[in-house]
């Protein structure tokens, strides 16, 4: 067995020595990867992956869900300040399940369940009253961990005694609001607004004015009331304001650019825009026929009453008359009491068109706009290089898009040519303040630059260097090693048309005496052993 193995390392020990420097090298490094690789495999499929199984717990909760871990044998960390518990992978579901049917773990809240599982005839109306709240306080904190952001919760909800008489008007509730939110997490504006609708529709009587919301950074998070603000605030109205006038500048700046350079123009525009909001109702009641001025005929009638015949004369004293006075307080008696009577009556009901309208007029009106524009002629020392009709075109310009932005119904005034030009200042003259570059500055490469790839440089020569003498090195040793065990081949001479067969050994032994007498002188050894 000894005889083997020493054998067996004799063998290895051979064919080491028998490799060149670089094929150690190769071998080693082969040996050493595959060494590295096993080793890796071995680690990373043997290793125990470790999962959160609860999160965000009290140091009380933590420690005993490790003290009920470490009495199941089971690996566990704890990690994140305390507030983690890690176990390994494939026993977080089961764990949470034979955890949870043992009650673990235990906040000590008070939640809707607690009625269900205590419920007895001996609890007093205060004492519920106090569960109640505590429940209410306990689910609405539940509620708001499942909104992004928050990580807990603590809720204060005070609820005001019921009056003793029925007239007695009852009381707002408030609520007080802690939030244990993520660090650099911004709430948008619809996440604060769910929060205050959250706790207002959850607790009877409590307007959302008496809550107060804030996290463990004393940030408040304050509701905006769209509807109790009948305008924008100063803020948003300076905005408005501002991108108007930014939006017509931009217009007029790109337009006029293009026409004479960009260099050449400069644009100012004031603005004044209207923001009150108005909310008004109207009950117009038009003609059916607006030509005629006539509705639609819904309902007639007609009456006519016609007579015709002879009749008594009239005559007598009026009554309370004088007899005695015959100055004309009496009837005449007519000559002849025959006659004609007609009378004809027509009632007619139309109908107009009742038109009801409820208008809610935007609050952003431009009442005003006033553009200044400074125009560089094209030769700056000479203002009259600009000839008049090109600033009369962009005075027109200028007023057309003043005409245009205004409101027509806000200024109360009649847009003429002549209130358009005094909205619109064209001036013309060089511009002393540009700026101008005598010289361009041409970046020049720092000088370390220059210094690293030169270095670079001469390493990959040296290596190219190394290569070629090291390519060239193992051609020789190849052309070597060929050369001592290539045999020799003689080539007869074809001049000598007769030569024996002892004649041509005899040239051989000699001109391998005379090149080769290491060859020589082994194969004369060969001949005298066989001998």
């Amino acid at each position: 067995m000894k005889e083997t193995v020493q054998k067996y390392l004799n063998t290895m020990k051979d064919f080491w020595q028998g490799r060149t420097r670089k094929q150690k090298i190769s071998l080693g490094a082969s040996l050493f990867l595959i060494v590295a690789v096993a080793a890796l495999t071995a680690f990373f499929t043997t290793r125990t992956s470790l999962v959160p199984l609860y999160s965000n717990l009290s140091p009380a909760e933590t420690g005993t869900i490790k003290e009920s871990l470490d009495a199941r044998g089971i690996k566990s960390e704890i990690a994140d300040g305390g507030k983690t518990i890690l176990v390994p992978e494939e026993s977080v579901n089961s764990l949470k399940v034979e955890l949870a049917a043992e009650g673990i773990p235990k906040s000590g809240s008070i939640d809707y369940s607690f009625f269900s599982q205590n419920a007895g005839l001996g609890m007093t109306d205060n004492e519920f009253n106090v569960l109640k709240l505590e429940a209410m306080q306990t689910e609405l904190a539940d509620l708001m961990k499942g909104i992004e952001g928050v990580n807990d919760a603590k809720v204060m909800i005070n609820l005001p005694e019921k009056g003793i008489f029925v007239n007695d008007s009852a009381e707002q509730a408030s609520a007080s609001i802690v939030l244990n939110t993520s660090p650099g997490y911004q709430f948008k504006e619809e996440q604060i607004r769910t929060l205050y609708h959250l706790v207002a529709k959850s607790v009877p009587n409590l307007p959302t004015d008496n809550i107060v919301i804030m996290n463990q950074f004393f940030e408040y998070f304050d509701l905006k009331n769209d509807e109790n603000s009948n305008g924008a605030t100063f803020a948003s109205q300076h905005e408005i304001k501002q991108q108007i006038e930014r939006d017509v500048q931009r217009q007029v700046q790109n337009m006029l650019g293009t026409l004479m350079g960009r260099d050449k123009v400069v644009v100012s525009v004031t603005a004044d825009v209207d923001f009150t909001q108005e909310n008004r109702e109207e009950n117009l009641v038009e003609p059916v026929d607006k030509e005629n001025m006539e509705g639609i005929a819904i309902s007639a009638q007609r009456i006519t009453e016609t007579f015709s015949g002879n009749a008594e004369q009239a005559g007598g004293i009026p009554e309370g008359g004088n007899p005695a006075d015959t100055t004309g307080s009496q009837y005449l008696e007519g000559a002849n009491g025959n006659g004609d009577y007609e009378k004809v009556e027509e009632t007619i009901n139309n109908e107009v068109s009742r038109i009801r309208k409820e208008i809610t007029e935007s609050p952003y009106k431009v009442r005003d706009l006033g553009i200044q524009v400074m125009v560089e002629p094209p030769t700056p020392d000479d203002p009259n290089s600009l000839p008049q009709e090109r600033v009369d075109d962009i005075t027109k310009i200028l007023g057309t898009i003043v005409r245009t932005t205004i409101d027509k119904n806000a200024s109360g005034i009649e847009l003429t040519d002549e209130a358009i030009q005094d909205k619109v200042v064209v001036s013309v003259q060089p511009f002393n303040g540009k700026v101008t570059f005598e010289n361009e500055v041409v970046q020049k490469l720092p000088w370390w630059i220059y210094l690293v790839g030169g270095i670079l440089l001469a390493i990959i020569a040296l290596l190219l260097v190394l290569f070629l003498r090291s390519r060239k090195a193992k051609e020789e040793e190849k052309e070597i090693f060929f050369e001592e065990r290539a045999e020799s081949v003689y080539v007869p001479d074809v001049n000598k048309e007769f030569e024996t067969e002892g004649t041509m050994k005899k040239k051989q032994l000699e001109k391998m005496a005379k090149e080769k007498p290491e060859d020589f002188a082994k194969l004369l050894r060969t001949w005298i052993a066989e001998d």
